[in-house]
């Protein structure tokens, strides 16, 4: 039987013989280089000779104590800091290694190739007596910094592809009954019939326009307002509308169009398939430095495995947006702040998100 974390007596040490323990200083000195990986791996995120590339480079001289350290693109561009060597023509060690993708050197310089994902990516150049082997390993893992970087910057691209994508996710089966309805109370009714189609161009407005990455809960719970009026134009007596959002939390910053595809989802897979009425509540409040928003519907429900298929992006097409609103979430606050799902079959679904009241970086 596995023993419990901090249970396993095989795992402890005999009484007699004492755990060793690192000296402060050392234990200084790595917390030291630790700091500048990281802060080097962060000045490579736009690549070799992006905007910060020199500061990569000065932190990689001070890493490797090198009298020099140029950073060189595939066009041959070097971005050096520190002495550049005399006499000895760095343009062409850069130039031959850009060509064999091998590391060149002549003493006391070396130039070693960069690779990511076995595409060559630029070129590091070391100006002093030094190891060769410690910057062979220094070049590895500025390699694995840009790879790294590479890999965010996708993720990133994705990420607001996703949104786009989003944005332009409008049911055609909405769009048409709600221009139905309205049409069918311009004479009637033709007051109703005005300010739906306010709200109808609000939706559109809102759902497609070139918002930036970030929008307040106070324009995300006026968006999902504005989806209900017409949802209810649409359904009649067949949904209840409540929303209920606390003053504090309307100047909160959000990713945009969170709350928006959660409460689609709710009408779209919770109330229109049921053969009775139906209740969508929204609710918005404070709970300390949180901000806690729900969308719950008593409608059909679902299987907690669908749910959870459907949060991980394999879930059928019309409820692609669920994923989309949990990643982006992760991404930008961590991985404890995705949605939450509770659901069971014939006994409705409860989605619940939470999100800091204040985040750095993250504003409208």
């Amino acid at each position: 039987m596995p023993a419990s974390a901090g249970s396993s007596a095989s795992t402890r040490r005999p009484r007699w013989l004492p755990a060793r323990a690192v000296p402060r200083d050392d234990a200084a000195q790595s917390a030291s280089v630790l700091r500048a990986a990281r802060n080097i791996a962060e000045e490579l995120r736009d690549g070799v000779t992006g905007r910060r590339a020199r500061h990569a480079a000065r932190g990689i001289r001070r890493l490797l104590g090198a009298d020099g350290v140029a950073l060189a693109d595939l066009s041959g561009t070097q971005l050096w800091a520190g002495q550049q060597p005399a006499g000895v023509d760095t343009a062409a060690l850069v130039d031959d290694v850009l060509h064999s993708e091998t590391p060149t050197g002549r003493t006391p310089v070396l130039a070693l190739p960069l690779h990511v994902a076995d595409e060559l990516v630029g070129v590091l150049v070391v100006h002093g007596e030094l190891d060769r082997a410690a910057v062979r390993e220094v070049a590895a893992w500025v390699a694995d910094a840009l790879e790294r970087a590479r890999l965010d910057a996708s993720a990133e691209n994705a990420a607001r592809a996703e949104l786009r994508a989003l944005r332009a996710e409008i049911s055609p089966h909405f769009v048409y009954n709600a221009l139905t309805v309205i049409a069918s109370l311009v004479r009637s009714e033709p007051d109703r019939a005005r300010e739906l189609m306010l709200d109808f161009a609000d939706y559109i407005r809102y759902s497609l326009a070139r918002h930036g990455e970030y929008t307040t809960l106070s324009d995300e719970f006026h968006a999902i307002e504005t989806y209900l009026a017409l949802q209810r134009a649409v359904l009649g007596e067949r949904l209840t509308v409540q929303v209920r959002v606390s003053p504090e939390v309307l100047a909160v910053a959000v990713p945009y169009l969170v709350l928006q595809p959660i409460v689609e989802n709710a009408v779209r897979h919770g109330i229109e398939p049921s053969s009775g009425k139906g209740t969508v509540q929204v609710s918005g409040v404070a709970e300390g430095t949180d901000c806690v928003i729900s969308v719950e519907d008593d409608g059909v429900g679902m299987d907690p495995a669908h749910a959870e298929a459907v949060l991980a992006g394999k879930g059928d097409p019309g409820s692609v947006g669920l994923a989309n609103v949990d990643r982006r979430l992760r991404s930008v606050y961590g991985s404890w702040f995705g949605l939450v799902v509770e659901t069971a079959v014939g006994e409705g679904t409860r989605v619940v998100l939470r999100v800091p009241r204040f985040q750095p970086g993250v504003m409208p």
